[in-house]
């Protein structure tokens, strides 16, 4: 499994000051690596798949309790790194009998593909131009 560490934000103003500050590179890195992890829960076998989903349900439900309502991609790629062993924890509590849903890789990078897609300054698969540099 892979470590994401990094300092912890203190709060959502933090977030969007370090959000504004991350390059093209590692918004694009980030967003490529989330969809990966979406394509490698929906081409699992179809049991751990439905697994897979309702793990990925809950970790979106918390993503959206953490950032609310409106959101910038960046603001998401900095909750990414931040950290996201609450999300290894909420997947635990999701699927406490099936460790093999536990997978950051997937489920973790499929929640956060899934939420980009309501964040502010993404549409139709792609970042839009009003995002910040």
């Amino acid at each position: 499994m892979r470590a994401r560490c990094a300092p912890l934000l203190r709060s959502r103003s933090q977030a969007s000051l370090s959000a504004g500050s991350l390059d093209l590179v590692d918004l694009d890195s980030a967003i490529g690596q989330w969809r990966d992890g979406e394509q490698r829960s929906v081409t699992a076998a179809p049991a751990l798949s439905a697994v897979y989903q309702r793990v990925i349900d809950a970790i979106v439900a918390e993503l959206r309790r953490r950032l609310g309502g409106r959101f910038t991609a960046a603001e998401l790629v900095a909750l990414y790194a931040a950290g996201t062993d609450w999300c290894l924890q909420t997947a635990a509590t999701a699927a406490p009998d099936q460790p093999s849903a536990w997978d950051a890789r997937i489920v973790v990078d499929a929640a956060f593909a899934r939420y980009l897609r309501e964040a502010a300054d993404y549409a139709g698969g792609k970042l839009t131009e009003s995002r910040e540099r």
